[in-house]
């Protein structure tokens, strides 16, 4: 057995207003304060000082979706680490499947976001993960490993050690499919072959790869009893303050 931390980390994506999220993470911090696991909320940028400031106390870190990777500058509409830092915030969710499809995010922009949040006290979150066609032309080792290789680039040993990785498989991402808890494990520990290749077995045993797709309270404690899986990230359960205080006790 591993002696990595499982950490059930929530993405709540474009949802909940800033009232709603506060009244949420009240409820929640009173279920899950005898847990053993590191909770975590990842929560709209509007949400995040009422949430940081209800956290407070609680075993609850708080996770922002995305930042920009400049401290500053005409960039508008985007977020700085500088600022998030500022804010309290924990951790930094990139590079998710929707920030690639959706707003043209990539390997490279990953990698700088990467710096800049640790630059700044905080810890990345980084997703991965492949398509439908990807897995089933038997490409997904590739992919993701190229995706890890790229991510990390110029990171040191001890910050590697710190980062949390998010293996989500794009076509169980919302569609209600899961990766079998053999799938998911297989996928986490070629990232974690991809670490130690990268920066040795110490560096490898101590990262911590979350699965992510479809994670929910009723297949949460199979998936995270698996060898290389330390947890998840989960979308719509962590929604569900039951669902989801179930999801941070597995």
């Amino acid at each position: 057995m591993s002696n990595r931390r499982t950490i059930a980390a929530g993405n709540w994506k474009m949802n909940k207003t800033a009232s709603e999220a506060v009244e949420f993470v009240n409820a929640l911090k009173e279920k899950v304060a005898d847990t053993a696991s590191e909770v975590v909320v990842g929560v709209p940028f509007v949400c995040l000082p009422g949430v940081v400031a209800a956290a407070k106390g609680s075993n609850i870190k708080v996770a922002a979706q995305n930042v920009h990777w400049e401290e500053s500058g005409a960039f508008t509409g985007e977020v700085s680490a500088p600022m998030l830092a500022d804010l309290g915030v924990d951790y930094v969710i990139i590079g998710h499947s929707e920030r690639r499809e959706y707003f043209g995010e990539t390997n490279e922009t990953v990698n700088k976001k990467a710096h800049a949040i640790f630059k700044h006290g905080m810890t990345p979150i980084i997703c991965c993960g492949e398509t439908l066609t990807q897995r089933e032309q038997g490409v997904t080792a590739d992919h993701v490993r190229y995706q890890i290789k790229v991510a990390l680039l110029g990171l040191s040993a001890e910050q590697v050690k710190q980062v949390v990785i998010a293996y989500e498989p794009i076509w169980a991402i919302g569609t209600g499919k899961t990766a079998t808890n053999e799938q998911a494990n297989e996928v986490c520990a070629i990232i974690r072959n991809t670490i130690k290749e990268l920066y040795g077995e110490d560096v490898s045993n101590a990262t911590r790869i979350q699965y992510g797709g479809s994670v929910n309270a009723k297949n949460a404690a199979e998936l995270f009893a698996m060898s290389d899986i330390d947890g998840g990230l989960v979308g719509g359960a962590s929604l569900k303050i039951d669902d989801f205080t179930i999801i941070a006790k597995a």
